[in-house]
């Protein structure tokens, strides 16, 4: 700061005092403006940036403040605004990222925890930024495969409402006028009877829709619901063992990423927990916790869990029993992140002609269901003319 001390004292309950303000600054009122979230790809770039000023041995206050005035993103940069005011203060780097509980997880506070005490913040904030540089890789993998049926299904959705409401209710009316007294297909009354519902109660049926998607979401957020869900998703055709893969890569990459830094292996694992995104793997991962504390290895218990693959509790033995346990879960991590990418590519090659056959089947259908009583109507005729 370009100041020079003539005199040093002891200043404790000023010291403290800063500290507390500094606790203060992320509060606001919930009406002052509403939370954003930084963006996965903004964070993992402020990581490696600071590991490389850290690394090229700039210190730490002076590298936040350098990447404080070239952030672009609002949130982020008024959150490294706050650590560089909170180390001025004197407080650790850990404890000024603890004070940002919104931007900066359990995980990333306790690998910049485990490299402050280690005295190697620049490795651990390399690992960081490639630990979220790969998870969000893996992520957005999954949100590929899954955008192709999504399209699918909404666009098949948008030609049957039009059918049903414009195309369907005309062919009715003329309908109506031919058939003279002969009896209207079954298949093609049921087509019209779900037009007719379709389109003179339209807003019954979004209230229908809406209040049975707000139902899912309620069941979703208790505990039963969630697991039930959750054990749903590890075992639906074709999806099924794409969110098994990525289950399996992210406990491994996340628990081998905290031990490889020296993080205690129960306190990884309340992290691993934590992070797990799934609530069944969330119970399998508090089960090993518990048998870990107790001084057992955590490979039975994932081997008996039945989402865990024997290879994987495999590795892990070896991994336990001779002392490379963090060098194991990162080779489990990077060979599931390959099935992962394998899984997605040939799932999206599979979805592809089965959309395309439930597309035809649909429209296909409504067609056949229109074309039935023109059929009706030339037997009538050909009928009359013999007569």
């Amino acid at each position: 700061m370009g100041l020079f001390p003539t005199k040093v004292l002891a200043a404790r309950e000023q010291v403290r005092g800063a500290r507390q303000r500094v606790r203060m600054l992320p509060a606001r009122p919930a009406w002052f403006s509403l939370p954003r979230r930084v963006k996965p790809r903004a964070l993992t770039a402020f990581t490696r940036q600071l590991a490389t000023l850290v690394e090229a041995g700039l210190p730490l206050l002076r590298g936040l403040r350098l990447l404080h005035e070239q952030e672009e993103d609002r949130t982020l940069k008024k959150a490294i605004g706050d650590l560089a005011m909170a180390v001025e203060t004197g407080s650790s780097f850990a404890e000024a990222v603890s004070l940002q509980p919104r931007i900066f997880n359990n995980l990333y506070l306790n690998m910049v925890k485990a490299g402050e005490i280690g005295g190697a913040l620049e490795v651990t904030l390399g690992r960081l930024a490639e630990f979220v540089e790969k998870a969000q890789k893996i992520k957005g993998k999954v949100k590929a495969a899954l955008f192709y049926p999504c399209a699918v299904l909404l666009i098949a959705s948008a030609i049957m409402a039009i059918l049903m409401i414009y195309v369907v209710p005309k062919f009715k009316l003329v309908f109506d006028g031919l058939m003279n007294g002969i009896r209207m297909p079954a298949f093609s009354l049921f087509v019209f009877g779900i037009s007719d519902v379709i389109r003179l109660h339209a807003l019954a049926s979004l209230g229908l829709v809406g209040t049975a998607i707000g139902a899912i979401i309620l069941v979703l957020r208790t505990d039963s619901g969630r697991a039930a869900f959750d054990r749903f998703k590890l075992k639906i055709p074709l999806l099924g063992p794409v969110f098994r893969k990525v289950a399996v890569a992210r406990f491994a990459r996340t628990l081998g990423t905290l031990t490889e830094n020296g993080v205690p292996i129960l306190q990884a694992l309340t992290i691993v927990k934590e992070t797990a995104g799934n609530v069944l793997i969330g119970r399998i991962i508090s089960n090993v916790h518990e048998n870990v504390k107790q001084g057992e290895p955590m490979a039975p218990t994932l081997r008996s869990s039945g989402v865990f693959p024997v290879v994987v509790a495999g590795m892990v033995d070896v991994g336990e029993q001779t002392g490379a346990l963090p060098e194991m879960l990162m080779k489990v991590a990077d060979n599931y992140d390959e099935e992962v990418d394998n899984a997605t590519s040939a799932m999206t090659s599979l979805l592809e002609p089965i959309m395309i056959v439930i597309l035809a089947i649909i429209v296909g259908s409504i067609v056949l269901a229109m074309f039935l009583p023109i059929i009706v109507i030339m037997e009538g005729l050909g009928e009359e003319s013999r007569s």
